[in-house]
């Protein structure tokens, strides 16, 4: 007689043999994946509301101001009081045009002051702000109805100004119609020329508020006492160009004021930079705790493969008695882990893609990115944990005695 030659196992053979295994005990199978497709679906999510936030962030900046610089102005030094000389003036943007002209689209400043008017029947503060005609252009301003200041209002101290939207409908019910109607600033008529508002929100954090009258700024000084000017805003005319067009902002800034005076001059991208760190950090952590559940998924098919092999002990012990192969033993044993981790990767995939995908349906406002790399990073680690978790349960199948376990009970 010849040996019995040892049994091979194909790879469509063992898938087949695992999908038995599998069938014969669902609820057990489903369980064991549902942590991949927690984690699968977790890491896709986190690096889409990682790009998401990011994306969000970049153009709400870009939104409030393209390349925008701010100065102001911050203290005088502890030797000296406060001067007038150290605030900043008209003629503080006058040189910042003149000197950075090839490098700056745009410059202006801006003066604030406030006047009661009659609101709803009360009368409540409003914020008078005076600037001139490159005031939209630099804000980023949308023009609702009317029109805006032009340099002629501003040259010869014209009158006239300017409502928010919400001012413009307190005041007399919408936009066209505030639009010709005269509003009075420090018992001075003004007629309105136009409505306007922020394209993106500053949520009160810049001079415009919800009630804001716009103004010419040379008229701005019959009602203000001493000239000064915060912020300053200044337009970069290239992105890459920012950083060092605000040093030279700076720079004309402190040599036209004494020594002991203090300014700020700030960019965007200071902002932005704080804001992606912020979003990194934020996306290591859910990356760590994504990675944790992967980790106690793959724990868990390892346990259940463990639970499997012991269950299947007879069942080894007669394949290798009828000349199976450790090999043959370990593959099929291996092929049931990593089934287990990749089926549950892949519906943890298809949720995590799906999640996103649906908020189209609800909004148009906010573009949601899927990340491709987020994918094939989820479905390699759903293999690597199938394989890895599930080596130590096929290994110890693939090594039992076979006269051992056909005698265990």
């Amino acid at each position: 007689m010849h040996p019995r030659a040892p049994q091979r196992l194909s790879p469509a053979e063992a898938f087949h043999f695992s999908v038995q295994a599998l069938r014969a005990n669902k609820v057990r199978s489903i369980l064991t994946a549902l942590g991949l497709v927690i984690g699968n679906a977790a890491v896709i999510l986190v690096v889409t509301v990682s790009l998401t936030g990011r994306d969000l962030i970049l153009s709400q900046i870009r939104a409030v101001g393209s390349n925008l610089i701010y100065a102001a102005y911050q203290a005088g030094s502890t030797t000296n009081f406060n001067a007038d000389a150290d605030y900043l003036k008209q003629a503080d943007v006058d040189a910042i045009r003149a000197q950075l002209a090839p490098r700056i689209v745009a410059a202006c400043g801006v003066m604030t002051n406030y006047d009661q008017m009659y609101l709803n029947g009360r009368a409540q503060d409003v914020a008078v702000i005076g600037s001139d005609d490159q005031y939209i252009l630099i804000r980023n301003l949308q023009l609702l109805a009317g029109r805006f200041l032009d340099p002629s209002d501003v040259l010869t101290r014209q009158k006239v100004a300017m409502l928010t939207e919400k001012l413009a409908t307190k005041l007399f019910g919408g936009q066209q119609t505030a639009v010709g109607q005269v509003i009075k600033i420090h018992q001075l008529r003004f007629t309105v020329i136009g409505t306007f508002k922020e394209r993106t929100s500053t949520f009160g954090l810049s001079e415009l508020r919800d009630e804001t009258v716009l103004i010419p700024i040379t008229v701005i000084d019959l009602f203000t006492r001493i000239e000064r000017m915060d912020p300053i805003y200044v337009q970069a005319r290239r992105a890459d160009d920012v950083e060092a067009t605000a040093q030279a902002v700076r720079q004309v800034i402190e040599s036209r004021h004494r020594k002991g005076a203090l300014y700020s001059v700030d960019t965007l991208t200071a902002i932005l930079d704080a804001a992606n760190r912020i979003t990194f950090i934020l996306s290591i952590v859910l990356f760590v705790v994504a990675a944790i559940a992967l980790v106690i998924s793959g724990i868990g098919i390892m346990n259940i493969m463990l639970v499997t092999v012991t269950e299947r002990t007879r069942e080894i012990g007669l394949r290798k008695a009828v000349g199976a192969p450790s090999q043959a033993i370990l593959l099929q044993f291996l092929a049931e882990s990593v089934m287990i981790s990749v089926s549950g990767g892949f519906i943890g995939i298809l949720i995590g893609i799906s999640i996103p995908l649906s908020v189209q349906f609800f909004t148009d406002q906010i573009k949601v990115p899927v990340s491709v790399v987020s994918i094939v990073v989820a479905f390699t680690v759903s293999v690597a944990v199938g394989i890895i978790f599930g080596m130590l349960p096929a290994r110890r199948a693939s090594q039992l005695n076979p006269t051992e376990a056909l005698r265990y009970e």
